[in-house]
């Protein structure tokens, strides 16, 4: 029996289990972001700016959990 559930963003949600697509969604845009940071050694703000966009990025996916779709 398949369930219906959607990712829903939830403040308390941090500790609860992130769904696994969004799991990679995080873990993709933080390695995104210090690949380019690599790339970019002689632009230190640059590589700044891609390090904090990458962990805010992983940190946001972390709050969404699956609930339910009550129809």
């Amino acid at each position: 029996m398949q369930t219906n559930k959607r990712p829903r963003l939830k403040f308390k949600g941090y500790f609860e289990p992130t769904p696994k697509r969004l799991r990679v969604l995080g873990d993709s845009i933080a390695a995104a972001s210090l690949f380019v940071a690599g790339l970019n050694i002689e632009h230190p703000k640059l590589m700044l700016a891609c390090g904090i966009a990458g962990a805010v990025g992983k940190f946001i996916t972390n709050f969404f959990t699956d609930e339910k779709e009550s129809d």
